[in-house]
């Protein structure tokens, strides 16, 4: 684990998408926020929110179109507005530069808050998600959706609420249709694909 946030740690390599725009002014801070796309190897491509504080703004706005490499941490949020999801995932970058190369590596340990999920999809394949809480200082967690794949969610299957976890894989990207009022909406959910998973 980083030496930055020993539970938390996320570094991406992609294109800014879009240039930042302000989001929130928290403890006397300005916040931004932007997009940043990040290939996989299959070819699709993984469009993650991303906060800077306004320290790193300049370096943001410069690479706009531009790849970059950034490292920081996941983040939840409650969404409270009562329209969209009511868990936001971005990631907060800690450290901004210039990048060449498509990234996307996330390293978590947290604890199983919610009974996890097994299933088999159409094909047979072998699903479980779960939900991760991941401590921050001053007393405050982040909510990680995770998804196992294979024999990582056999074992999943069996975890249970308080159980420690240590894991590895990288943040995604997932469209999804829900039914609004009678409408169908396209949706974007964001999830840690697992690589990687142990019980510490």
């Amino acid at each position: 684990m980083d030496s930055m946030s020993g539970n938390n740690y996320v570094e991406l390599g992609g294109i800014i998408a879009e240039a930042p725009e302000f989001s929130h002014y928290s403890r006397e801070k300005s916040f931004y926020t932007f997009p940043i796309e990040v290939a996989r190897l299959s070819g699709a491509v993984d469009r993650v929110n991303v906060t800077v504080p306004e320290s790193l703004l300049p370096t943001a706005a410069a690479l706009s179109g531009k790849t970059a490499a950034l490292s920081g941490e996941i983040r939840s949020y409650n969404n409270k507005s009562g329209t969209g999801s009511r868990l936001l995932i971005s990631v907060f970058a800690r450290e901004l530069k210039e990048g060449n190369e498509a990234k996307n590596h996330v390293l978590l340990r947290g604890t199983v808050c919610k009974a996890p999920n097994y299933r088999r999809t159409p094909m047979g394949r072998e699903i479980c998600d779960v939900m991760l809480a991941v401590n921050r200082p001053y007393g405050r967690s982040d909510y990680l959706p995770c998804i196992m794949w294979g024999q990582n969610a056999q074992a999943a299957a069996f975890w249970r609420v308080g159980q420690r976890i240590a894991l590895n894989g990288r943040l995604q990207s997932r469209k999804y249709i829900k039914t609004e009022r009678g409408e169908s909406v396209e949706k974007t959910a964001f999830e840690v694909s697992v690589f990687d998973c142990v019980e510490i």
